[in-house]
């Protein structure tokens, strides 16, 4: 019976990713992405060499999260009923629990966690909150453990040389507003895309304010043309 959580679990809960390795503090886009499972570490693109025999997941960020493809996860540990989310073509879903920061009062599912509103058929927001709750309620992790031997990262995955940048593809940073807006069939989010709303967003706004100051000039030209001549007194009778 495992009652405990297994170590690379552990260790996805308890590395702080997106921080600078010391392995390699000379090298450019050296912050931590990986997770090596068989020495429950995070590592950089540059350690990966030193660990090709060994499990190894990447982590991505969404929303300030940090996010695990689920197709790797679910070698490792059943992730039926929580929720994922779909960036990059591939779908995800979150490590850590996310409260809500505010009372949703609109109907849905509620994380068995932390309370956070879900949508149907999920029941837990992350995996954080699945193991919680099976370890509080069956006291057992061991039925939902998958044996899984190999673990390599994704073959479009670029190790750089110490010398060359890391391919901006070989982590998703995606920046969004405190709440999610679709769900693993509605939503697909790029970062190219959210600059590109942000650009039209920009473009708007600069139009409506150029709009305006024609109205704003049109106006004072219509009201000076408007304008009463001097006036004069008449004669005395």
């Amino acid at each position: 019976m495992v009652m405990r959580k297994p170590d690379w679990l552990v260790a996805l809960d308890s590395q702080k990713f997106f921080v600078p390795c010391s392995a390699h503090a000379h090298a450019k886009k050296n912050e931590k992405n990986i997770c090596c499972l068989d020495c429950c570490t995070g590592i950089c693109p540059h350690c990966v060499p030193a660990h090709r025999f060994h499990r190894m997941v990447q982590v991505r960020r969404y929303v300030y999260h940090d996010v695990v493809r689920l197709q790797d996860l679910d070698k490792l540990i059943d992730c039926s009923n929580v929720q994922s989310y779909t960036i990059n073509s591939s779908k995800v879903v979150f490590l850590k629990k996310r409260p809500q920061n505010r009372q949703f009062k609109g109907s849905g599912n509620l994380c068995t966690s932390c309370d956070r509103c879900l949508q149907d058929p999920y029941v837990h927001c992350s995996l954080e909150c699945k193991v919680d709750y099976l370890l509080g309620l069956k006291k057992d992790l061991s039925p939902y453990l998958r044996k899984c031997k190999t673990l390599q990262l994704s073959p479009d995955f670029h190790v750089p040389r110490d010398d060359e940048e890391v391919n901006e593809t070989t982590h998703s940073t995606i920046v969004e507003g405190d709440e999610l807006v679709g769900s693993s069939d509605s939503e697909n989010l790029s970062s190219d895309n959210i600059v590109r709303v942000k650009r039209n967003e920009r473009y708007i706004i600069n139009c409506a304010a150029a709009a305006s100051n024609i109205y704003d000039d049109a106006s004072m030209a219509k009201n000076i043309s408007r304008r009463k001549s001097t006036p004069f007194r008449s004669p005395l009778s």
